[in-house]
This record gives structure tokens, sequence and C-alpha cells, in this order.
């Protein structure tokens, strides 16, 4: 009785952890944009990002990693301009929002805190700072130095 107590155990042990490794995780994140090549540099300067791998091997999409097994998939196609709104954005990590900020005076890009308020940065009740401004297609990016 023992032993098939324990086997049943160790059965339920793996049955569960083998239902936690079902969870999905993040892979990547896809937008349309109207100029691949500004958008591509734009990615590539301002914000850092590397470029990766396309599997496609087209001219309608480059790749970028923005994480461990996480990509940024940009794609051309876009033909109109859309308003996004600031409250629908992607944010990155940096280690200092004050050098980041030099990086987007020298390309001449404005920002803005939370509010909308321009060249202010918003210090969240976490001590985090942040700030927010667009791609060349409109969306909205936030940078903060979160932990």
């Amino acid at each position: 009785m023992f032993m098939k107590t324990v086997i049943i155990t160790v059965i339920i042990f793996f049955v569960f952890i083998s239902a936690q490794s079902q969870k999905p995780a993040f892979n990547h994140l896809a937008i349309y944009v109207n100029d691949l090549e500004k958008s591509s540099t734009f990615y590539r300067n301002v914000i850092g990002l590397d470029t990766m791998t396309n599997p496609f091997h087209d001219n309608r999409h480059v790749w970028f990693v923005i994480g461990e097994n996480i990509q940024l998939h940009i794609i051309a196609g876009l033909t109109s301009d859309s308003k996004h709104p600031q409250d629908n954005h992607f944010c990155f990590r940096v280690a200092s929002v004050d050098s980041f900020l030099q990086k987007l005076v020298k390309a001449g890009i404005e920002y803005h805190n939370a509010q909308g308020i321009k060249n202010e940065i918003t210090i969240r009740p976490d001590d985090v700072k942040q700030i927010y401004f667009t791609d060349p297609d409109g969306y909205y990016i936030e940078i903060n130095d979160a932990k």
C-alpha cells in the first residue's frame, strides 16, 4: 500500500510539473510599418536593438532581439497613418533614462512624461523614471529604469 501511495504521488507530481511547463511564454511582438528601412534604422540606432536572422529572407520583415528568446518583428506594408493611444505602448528598460534622453535629443525625437508634458520625466511612486515617445509610425514607446 505504501509503495502504491508513493507511485501515485510521484505520478501526480510529474503531471503537475508537466502542466506547469505548458504555460504560455511571450515570444514576439509584431508591428506593421510604412517604411521598413526608416523603422529598422530607428529601432537599431535610437532604441539600440540588434537585428537577427529573418527566416523569411524577404524585404518585408526585419526581426530584432528584445530579450532572451523574445523578438520584435517589423513588417512592411502599412499604407496609412494611424493614431495610437499612449496607453497602448511597449516598454524598454534602460540603465539610465537620463543617458537615453541624450540619444533622443541628438536624434531630434521629442519625448514627454506620462501626462503628456513635453521634455519632462515621470517619476513613479516606486522611484522608477519613465518617458514616452513615438516611433516613425506613431507607436508609443516607454523607456524606464525599473530594476
